[in-house]
């Protein structure tokens, strides 16, 4: 190599010092701290549980968000995927239950120290899952059926409807009685714990539910398009309607504090007072689909969850006034 490479090296040197000197590595700090937060801003929150202090939130995105302190704090735990939890319920001796849109079922222990999943060969697609006061799991969805498992999911018993209509919730309020709910205002009942199902009465209009809570073998409430409740006490044969001041659709409904609460579309949440529904205020409301909702009754919490990340406790000082549902 002649004089002449050797000083064009030594400028190309310099010049690559010189930029060395001027440039800092990114700092990655905050994003690395982010990703250690245990509920992420692209998790979308679509089913809550809690049995004592022990709260889980089921997402979209593979992971399920767990808590031991009432949902005061949260640890993330990622699941085998693809998965997306849309639906969970708790069992009597504290074991938690979960629908996949994947066809899959997750369960897991009273700790939650960790999710096993099993294949959930009918219905096609799970829309509502409850586990009894027995103890038995209970699935439904498309294609009208009904499954029941007596053994933690080891096998199946189902109920075919036979009928073209998906069926969106279902619950049983003692050993014998049950109620679901389905497309084009159907509602099915059970009087033998389960082992058949009949038709009784109709909702209204070929009304649509999105969610359902039954107290009794003769009083519930049902929510579905447009905002609209309807309520019975006759056991579904008929069907009155209630006002619903947030005029939001509600899509899920649960007791917390003694009263029927409901949480649904424009960050809306809501409490039974009388024979209405009523908004709960609340500070910093984000105007986002609550698809999620629980009572912590341990703690006297309610839970909401959204997406975006939304995973937060709401107070609600009128849940035990007067006037509300018992």
């Amino acid at each position: 190599m002649n004089h002449h490479g050797f000083r064009a090296l030594a400028v190309c040197a310099a010049l690559a010092s010189f930029a060395t000197g001027c440039t800092q590595a990114p700092d990655l700090s905050a994003a690395r701290a982010e990703a250690q937060k245990p509920v992420q801003r692209y998790d979308a929150i679509q089913a809550l549980a809690a049995h004592g202090e022990k709260v889980a939130a089921g997402t979209r995105s593979g992971a399920v968000l767990v808590s031991s302190d009432g949902g005061r704090s949260w640890n993330r735990q990622p699941i085998a995927g693809p998965s997306s939890i849309t639906g969970m319920d708790v069992c009597p001796d504290g074991r938690f239950i979960a629908i996949d849109f994947y066809r899959k079922l997750w369960t897991a222990d009273a700790q939650l120290s960790a999710w096993t999943a099993q294949p959930l060969e009918a219905p096609h697609t799970a829309l509502a899952v409850h586990c009894d006061r027995q103890g038995r799991w209970w699935v439904a969805g498309t294609g009208a059926l009904i499954v029941r498992s007596d053994d933690q999911g080891k096998s199946w018993v189902k109920t075919d409807l036979q009928e073209d209509l998906q069926i969106t919730t279902v619950q049983m309020v003692d050993e014998l009685n049950g109620f679901a709910t389905g497309e084009f205002g159907t509602v099915v009942v059970t009087t033998d714990g389960g082992h058949t199902w009949a038709k009784r009465g109709a909702l209204p209009e070929e009304f649509y539910p999105y969610a359902a809570l039954f107290v009794s073998a003769s009083e519930g409430w049902v929510s579905g398009l447009a905002g609209q409740v309807v309520h019975t006490t006759d056991g579904g044969l008929t069907w009155a309607p209630q006002m619903n001041r947030a005029g939001a659709p509600l899509y899920r409904i649960f007791v917390h504090a003694g009263a029927p609460h409901a949480v649904g579309a424009g960050g809306a949440v809501v409490r039974l007072q009388g024979e209405e529904w009523v908004a709960v205020a609340y500070p910093d409301a984000r105007p986002v689909p609550l698809a999620a909702g629980t009572s912590v009754a341990a703690n006297n919490t309610l839970l909401i969850g959204g997406p975006g990340g939304l995973l937060r406790a709401v107070a609600d000082g009128g849940s035990s006034k007067p006037g509300a549902a018992k």
